[in-house]
């Protein structure tokens, strides 16, 4: 059974240097947030992250107090159990729903795999997951 929720995350484009990732945990981490799904990426000279946080509110606060300007997005989280060819179905799911992701990542753990969708229609893709 795939466990899904409608959560934000907080998106945010800062200049790219050496240690930014360091830079950005360590902020986090002095204020006690707890980071529950993270993807960052460099793309020339920006550093582009995508975080959920056990406390996006306060996570906002201090990513604005570093100079970021931080965007609250609705996101799509799905926990499915960590084997071969479940993230096919739920992709499968999303293709027939005939929904557009604009992006999406995944962390696995030890028997689970936690999958983030950013689509067109959020809407869409619950009810297509659902079934």
């Amino acid at each position: 059974m795939l466990k899904i929720l409608k959560l934000k995350q907080l998106t945010f484009v800062v200049p790219n240097r050496v240690g930014l990732l360091s830079e950005v945990t360590t902020f986090l981490a002095n204020g006690k947030i707890n980071i529950e799904a993270l993807c960052a990426y460099g793309r020339g000279p920006e550093g582009v992250f995508m975080i959920v946080t056990d406390n996006n509110a306060k996570a906002k606060k201090i990513l604005t107090q570093m100079g970021a300007e931080v965007k609250v997005e609705e996101i799509i989280a799905v926990e499915l159990p960590n084997k071969p060819g479940q993230l096919q179905r739920v992709a499968k799911k999303v293709s027939e729903a005939d929904v557009d992701i604009n992006y999406v990542y995944g962390s696995p753990t030890r028997g689970k795999m936690t999958v983030v969708f950013k689509t067109a229609d959020d809407r869409k893709i619950l009810k297509a997951l659902k079934k």
